[in-house]
């Protein structure tokens, strides 16, 4: 596939931190400098690998928040606070540091315009990442696959990318948000966990073959997917990324 890395042909590379927004107070989207960076497709993910002084190495993976053809190759990383790696990059990398990257990775939670839709993106916390990527290569690319995005977060002040997700809105994506635990008075969205009866209201006709792609901790995407199969998606066309019960939430199965 045109931008992926060939299989077997990974290696280490260096990138520089170019860049750095803070989201929220646990999320931060690092901007990253690497040379010979191979290009990569919506929805792939990296490996990146921190060395300290006395030679000790950390490594996870994490997806990767820029579209193909964005001018820098974007992290975004919420803070784990008994991880590794994380808490690192969320609270002390700064402008200028470096550390490795390895990839991309991943060829099946990919989208490209040629896959087509409806399209019905579902993510849970931190997993939004990878589908904002899709959502920026959909823009990129005058796709005319209409789609739609369910966003899961525990609070108003926990979603990720919360202005450029209303820009999406305004030039006609469709933004649906759902609080689990905390919202203010005047929150007129949903405020409930996503389950059967929430994507039955959401989510797009099954009779018009939709490709669903659903990412975010395992217990809520094994909820989400499940949830789907019921309202007869098929379940070829339902595509999931779980981040699975780590030190650093990284972890990643397809």
């Amino acid at each position: 596939m045109a931008g992926a890395a060939l299989p077997g042909r990974l290696i280490w590379r260096a990138a520089r931190v170019v860049g750095i927004i803070n989201e929220t107070p646990r999320v931060r989207t690092i901007m990253l400098d690497c040379p010979g960076w191979p290009g990569h497709l919506a929805g792939q993910h990296v490996d990146v690998r921190l060395t300290a002084d006395d030679g000790y190495q950390a490594q996870r993976s994490y997806s990767i928040a820029s579209a193909p053809g964005d001018d820098t190759l974007a992290l975004t990383v919420e803070r784990i606070d008994d991880g590794e790696v994380s808490p690192y990059f969320v609270g002390e990398l700064h402008m200028g540091d470096e550390f490795e990257i390895r990839g991309p990775i991943g060829g099946y939670f990919v989208w490209s315009k040629m896959r087509g839709g409806p399209l019905l993106l579902i993510a849970g916390g931190s997993g939004i990442v990878p589908l904002r990527c899709i959502m920026r290569q959909h823009a990129a690319v005058l796709s005319d696959a209409p789609i739609r995005l369910l966003y899961s977060v525990r609070a108003q002040s926990e979603i990720i990318y919360r202005h450029e997700l209303d820009q999406f809105a305004s030039t006609g994506a469709e933004v649906v948000f759902t609080l689990t635990r905390e919202w203010p008075d005047d929150w007129t969205g949903y405020r409930r966990r996503i389950d059967a009866d929430l994507l039955r209201e959401v989510a797009w006709p099954s009779d018009t073959r939709p490709l669903a792609y659903v990412c975010g901790p395992t217990a809520f995407v094994e909820r989400a997917a499940n949830g789907l199969v019921s309202l007869g998606y098929e379940p070829d066309r339902i595509k999931t990324e779980r981040f699975g019960p780590t030190s650093d939430a990284t972890s990643r199965t397809e």
